[in-house]
């Protein structure tokens, strides 16, 4: 069992007994332990199975938890889940997805109206007796409603991030069997959408079914769904992501990836124009109308290429300008992994962060980074024993002497500046001055009227010391749904200003979304991409911030943090004169 799954079901449990108005130690022990083990470098079922280790040798894993998990890791439950599921019923879990609920809601709807159910829930705010609860109302009702609606879109939907593990665990598989040639994933999360529904893997080869039968008899595979000569479908891991294995012959496989990566309206424009050439394109390849001779489809150039494109990135296939493009030549160069010199948001132990600076520093020059800025969080976040003006300029003189020093790459000093609710910093500009690169996010007051919202983040933006306007819509991905805004207006005033917009690479938020990474690149607008990092291993998600800008249709030259470092610290002092000439 994976630390995320034990940690899941710790945090499960204590929502359960939240709901249930139980001990609030016992529940914070939960809470606690769940968020050490789902950040724990090694996984904790092995140290629990290791009669040579001791799980207690974790920091925050006492005795009574030892024997939890040692439960969880023998039957995949334990005893006070189970109580708290006979309890209540399992689709309470379900009703703590809905933005606007928190346990104590849900205990005081089980108890005046029995809602056990999402369906239950939707019943009762359409008969509008929600509002006739302790501390609820109208506007709750509303709000409770679009988010059982935003529920339902996501529901049966997995990140971009679990999905790509899931696949490069398998693929990594599949290519180690015997005559096995080719293994791809295709789909959405080829193209390197945020969230995937299933997943398509595309195997070749001399002995190509044996990754069919692979992947029916593997110890992760929950339920069979189908299985022929050519495919096999299963419901894989505790999850249940259903996984569809495709057997291909090598002259088709080229035709299937481009078929099976999608999206359905760029296929749809592709074979149109195919037709319109007397070809016709399917899975198994590209072929003559008239004489049905197979012209291409071992690979998705020749394709590309025979119908008058050129070959089109993955994540550009959603049929917004990539085919017209391709077929005029101009398609951009798009970013990649390698352009990224440095990491410009993260948090140390100074904050909430899990690693000091110096630890942080150590990995990301083991990552081949030139620079990056540490950027813990602002005093308005309290719970993350923020910044106050005071340790603000303390850390900027901190910063400067470690440059005397020496460090294996430049660090730069930084802070993520709370967005107040009226759109002032959460920390006073003269103590802002001080640092080489300043944040802004907004973190609270997330329910504003689209005006009101609109205005804060237009008065954030006239701030003289913000560099990055941070995670823009403050989504969080299968959680949380963007905040409403005039996007339009934000990007004119950040391009006017010479602000960038920052790409979360964090996989809950990809932030901004790569539909409005585009827009703002069309109205002048410049960018960054930093994981947010709280923890070193967390700089591994700035694949999914790059593939978030290719989505957005941005090169290189787009984003701060691909350039070297002397023309970045060139741009940082250059930004400061165009903002005092605005």
């Amino acid at each position: 069992m994976e630390n995320k799954d034990i940690a899941g079901l710790l945090h499960e449990t204590a929502d359960l007994m939240e709901v249930a108005g139980e001990d609030g130690f016992r529940i914070r022990s939960y809470r606690n332990a769940a968020a050490v083990i789902v950040s724990y470098p090694e996984r904790v079922a092995d140290i629990v199975c290791n009669p040579e280790r001791k799980v207690t040798e974790i920091s925050g894993i006492g005795k009574g938890l030892a024997a939890v998990l040692a439960e969880i890791c023998q039957r995949g439950s334990f005893e006070r889940r189970d109580e708290m599921l006979a309890r209540y019923p399992a689709s309470a879990l379900e009703l703590l997805k809905i933005q606007g609920l928190g346990p104590k809601s849900i205990a005081l709807l089980y108890e005046h109206h029995g809602v056990k159910t999402v369906d239950d829930l939707e019943r009762i705010c359409r008969e509008h007796k929600l509002r006739d609860l302790p501390r609820m109302g109208a506007k709750l009702e509303e709000k409770v409603l679009r988010g059982i609606e935003a529920y339902r879109k996501s529901a049966g939907r997995f990140l971009l991030s679990f999905g790509r593990r899931v696949a490069d665990e398998l693929v990594a598989e599949f290519l180690a069997l015997p005559g096995i040639e080719e293994a791809e994933p295709a789909g959405s999360l080829r193209r390197g959408r945020e969230t995937i529904g299933d997943l398509d893997i595309l195997v070749t080869g001399p002995s190509a079914a044996g990754a069919l039968a692979h992947i029916v008899q593997h110890p992760k595979t929950q339920e069979v769904l189908g299985q022929g000569s050519n495919k096999a479908s299963v419901s894989f891991g505790l999850e249940r992501l259903q996984v569809d294995v495709r057997a291909l012959p090598p002259e088709s496989f080229g035709a299937a990836m481009q078929y099976f990566t999608g999206s359905k309206e760029h296929n749809v424009a592709l074979r149109t124009n195919a037709i319109k050439q007397g070809l016709t394109l399917n899975e198994y390849g590209l072929f003559t109308i008239d004489s049905n001779e197979r012209v291409a489809g071992k690979n998705e150039v020749q394709i590309y290429n025979r119908l008058g494109y050129a070959w089109i990135p993955p994540e550009l296939r959603e049929n917004s300008g990539e085919l017209e493009a391709a077929q005029a030549g101009t398609l951009p160069t798009l970013v990649e992994l390698s352009d990224m010199r440095g990491d410009l948001h993260m948090h140390t132990t100074a904050t909430d962060g899990r690693a000091t600076l110096q630890e942080m520093a150590e990995a990301a020059a083991a990552l081949g980074y030139s620079y990056i800025a540490i950027t813990d969080h602002s005093k308005a976040l309290a719970m993350s024993n923020g910044l106050d003006e005071h340790r603000v300029v303390a850390f900027a003189r901190e910063v400067r002497e470690l440059k005397r020093q020496g460090l294996p790459l430049r660090v730069f000093s930084g802070l993520e500046c709370d967005i107040l609710r009226d759109g002032s910093m959460d920390i006073a500009e003269d103590a802002l001055a001080e640092l080489d690169l300043v944040i802004g996010s907004v973190h609270s007051y997330f329910n504003l009227e689209p005006q009101e919202m609109t205005d804060r983040l237009l008065r954030a933006l006239e701030s003289p010391t913000l560099r990055v306007l941070g995670h823009g819509t403050g989504r969080m991905l299968l959680q949380r749904e963007s905040y409403p805004f005039d996007f339009d207006r934000v990007a004119e005033l950040a391009a006017r200003r010479n602000i960038f917009l920052e790409i979360n690479a964090s996989p809950e938020r990809l932030d901004l979304p790569s539909h409005l990474v585009h827009t703002a690149k069309r109205k002048g607008c410049q960018f960054t991409i930093s994981t947010d990092a709280h923890r070193p291993s967390h700089f591994r998600n700035m694949r999914f911030g790059v593939v978030t800008a290719r989505r957005g249709w941005l090169s290189a030259s787009d984003v701060l943090n691909t350039l070297p470092l002397a023309e970045f610290e060139d741009r940082l002092r250059n930004r400061r004169s165009l903002v005092g000439n605005c």
